[in-house]
């Protein structure tokens, strides 16, 4: 793992003193040893690893807004930590400064069983969420694959997930949530309405701002009713673009797919080696669908006929709960499955986004680019919101690898964006793709730094990530 040292910024001041003042509240709460501070910088993506000054364990919500006034007073960056799987930077510390640890900030405060919302602090985890939630027939959608992501990070992230098509992203699912500030106040975005016309929308600034605006401390998120009946499928397909088209034409049907993931032959081939499932490698969709016992039924026989129209080979069923979470813990576990396969090799795993109808228009170039570029990079996708992943594996060391590599990552966004969609569909900005957002957006950008500007003028929440230097 390569490591970076805090490039501590000139104008700021001495962390050492702010380190000392807080010692004194937190005593081993604070840490400051090499390792501890590695971890909390990036641990499993490709970007160098550029580790805090102190780490800090959290406990509540008046111990961040402390931190935040400490970090102000003596010009020390904050970066908020969850649990470390994002994917592009956002855990880097590249200015040094403090890494605030929310893992300690794990409890569920309330469950409005009536209103179908919950309120957490930041630090629960997906799993540990629908957990507590699974005896009152209640669960938490968003599935980024992760089950210990924290609701905090997803948050900060505007994660999504294998079950977006269906249940919609963080950005519909947080319906108010409280931060500390850059200039210590604490701020409450929304109530517990499922909407409002009152003004800015805060709770969206917010979510997807990758504490760049402020530091969460409680969220109010949406729940759902456990489905009556839950239904898998794996369905391979003769070509690529068949099944592209099949996902194109069960969206624009409405069918009500819960879950419509996409794995191309070099991931089914991984993914068979990792988990042992002996599937055929071909272009394959995982498919989940929900409702009604008569309800998901009709939702398998009106994807059945698209898909056999589009070149299906067959559907093998995963009806009892064991084989679906068989099958899905598989596809989870594809990032790991190519470091696997690929033994010795870094791995990149970076997506895009485009308008379902482009999905295979997208998807066709970029295997096609893959090819061309010499390049390993196994696709797979959240491909009923027209979302993809592709995970380029190379040697750091090739010379040859690396130029390609960065050919590829640059076509893919340039890729993304004339195709009217988006740079990062759910990973983030962070570090690693700042560079795109001038093309994707414009003077829009030239307005994300004047909010940023008002809002943290010392530049200490989270610096160096979202927008471009």
């Amino acid at each position: 793992m390569t490591v970076s040292a805090p490039s501590h910024d000139a104008s700021r001041g001495n962390p050492a003193t702010a380190i000392g003042i807080l010692r004194q509240r937190f005593g081993d709460r604070l840490q400051t040893g090499e390792a501890i501070r590695r971890q909390h910088a990036n641990t499993i993506t490709w970007i160098p690893n550029q580790p805090p000054d102190a780490v800090i364990w959290v406990e509540t919500a008046e111990e961040v807004r402390q931190v935040v006034e400490v970090a102000r007073t003596h010009r020390v960056p904050i970066v908020p930590f969850g649990a470390g799987t994002s994917l592009e930077g956002h855990i880097n510390a590249p200015l040094g400064g403090f890494s605030v640890d929310f893992s300690r900030m794990n409890r569920v405060l309330a469950v409005n069983e009536r209103d179908l919302d919950c309120v957490v602090e930041p630090g629960v985890s997906r799993k540990q969420l629908n957990d507590y939630l699974r005896d009152l027939g209640l669960f938490f959608p968003v599935d980024p694959g992760a089950e210990e992501a924290t609701i905090g990070g997803m948050a900060s992230t505007r994660a999504s997930g294998t079950t977006a098509v269906r249940y919609g992203t963080m950005r519909e699912n947080v319906l108010n949530l409280t931060a500390v500030m850059a200039d210590g106040s604490v701020v409450k975005t929304a109530q517990r309405a499922r909407k409002s016309a009152a003004g800015y929308d805060l709770t969206r600034l917010m979510v997807g701002a990758e504490g760049t605006l402020g530091v969460i401390t409680e969220l109010t998120v949406r729940l759902y009713g456990i489905p009556e009946r839950i239904l898998s499928a794996v369905c391979p397909f003769h070509t690529l673009e068949g099944a592209c088209n099949a996902v194109i034409q069960s969206i624009q049907l409405g069918l009500g797919v819960a879950r419509m993931e996409l794995l191309d032959p070099p991931q089914i081939r991984a993914v068979n080696i990792y988990a042992k499932l002996g599937l055929e490698e071909k272009p394959t969709l995982f498919l989940e669908f929900h409702g009604t016992e008569a309800g998901a039924r009709d939702q398998v026989e009106n994807f059945k006929a698209i898909a056999e129209s589009e070149g299906a080979i067959r559907f093998d069923w995963a009806e009892n709960e064991d084989e679906r979470r068989r099958l899905w813990k598989a596809r989870h576990d594809a990032y790991w499955a190519i470091k696997t396969v690929w033994p010795g090799k870094d791995a990149l795993a970076t997506d895009v986004c485009v308008p379902i109808s482009r999905l295979a228009e997208c998807v066709l170039e970029t295997q096609k680019d893959i090819e061309a570029s010499g390049l390993t990079a196994p696709i797979v996708g959240h491909v009923g919101d027209g979302n993809f992943h592709t995970t380029p594996v190379f040697d750091r060391s090739n010379p040859k690898e690396m130029a390609a590599l960065e050919g590829f990552l640059e076509r893919l966004a340039e890729r993304a964006i004339r195709m009217e969609g988006t740079c990062t569909g759910e990973h983030g900005v962070g570090q690693g793709k700042a560079k795109y957002l001038k093309a994707e957006l414009g003077d829009g950008l030239a307005v994300m730094r004047a909010v940023k500007q008002a809002l943290d003028p010392l530049n200490i929440m989270n610096p160096g990530k979202i927008l471009p230097a």
